[in-house]
């Protein structure tokens, strides 16, 4: 009969967990896919009307390190369920609007640099008939909007969030670690299908790192 009662911290932060998704879901559901819409929109469309010549990013010894591993392509499309937690977890309207301005902030910031500087990366030498998984990604997703890559600012952005909401709810240091494991591993796929390079993981982060930091501050302050 005491048995919930022996591992509160290891039970409790589910139940919190629980409780904030089911807090304003609809509100934090439609939020979340019309900012992914108004998102991907915009993406494709600088994607495809490059204003200037379009620069090929440099390769680095790290991207010469990693080889190009097909299998790491499920890791890299996770990204949209991975990005989708923190906001589920939110449960106040302030912090609601000013995440989702957040990250409106990293896409016009991303969005603003391919415009003025667009980039991309080498096709690798890989007989793409051989993986028909990449189908789709090489036919939508060009190789294009490089660097800073979105796809590490908005991981990064979001480990940083949720690695604060963990701890809010009481989460222990493995499901903190793996938030983080889950983060690294996309950044690590990022590169391992050869969306991206080093460098352009490296523009990334930054970016995310930085708005989530600054973000964070604000709230603090203001607060």
């Amino acid at each position: 009969m005491d048995l919930p009662h022996k591992h509160p911290s290891e039970t409790g932060w589910i139940h919190q967990a629980f409780v904030r998704v089911f807090t304003w879901w609809p509100a934090k559901m439609i939020g979340t896919t019309l900012v992914m819409t108004l998102f991907f929109i915009a993406y494709f469309w600088v994607l495809n009307h490059p204003l200037f010549p379009v620069t090929t990013m440099p390769l680095t010894a790290v991207d010469r390190l990693i080889d190009f591993r097909p299998e790491a392509l499920p890791l890299y499309f996770s990204l949209w369920l991975y990005v989708s937690l923190a906001p589920a977890l939110l449960i106040d309207r302030r912090e609601i609007v000013s995440y989702a301005l957040a990250a409106v902030g990293i896409s016009i910031i991303g969005l603003g640099i391919f415009l003025i500087w667009p980039t991309t990366v080498v096709w690798p030498d890989v007989d793409w008939s051989q993986h028909t998984a990449f189908a789709f990604l090489k036919s939508v997703d060009a190789a294009g909007n490089a660097c800073p890559s979105l796809h590490v600012a908005f991981a990064v952005f979001t480990a940083i969030w949720l690695g604060r909401l963990l701890r809010q709810m009481g989460a222990g240091r493995p499901v903190r670690a793996f938030n983080w494991l889950w983060c690294l591993g996309i950044l690590y796929s990022t590169v391992a299908i050869r969306q991206h390079v080093a460098l352009d993981i490296l523009a990334g982060a930054g970016l995310g790192a930085a708005v989530a930091v600054v973000h964070l501050r604000w709230l603090r302050i203001s607060g």
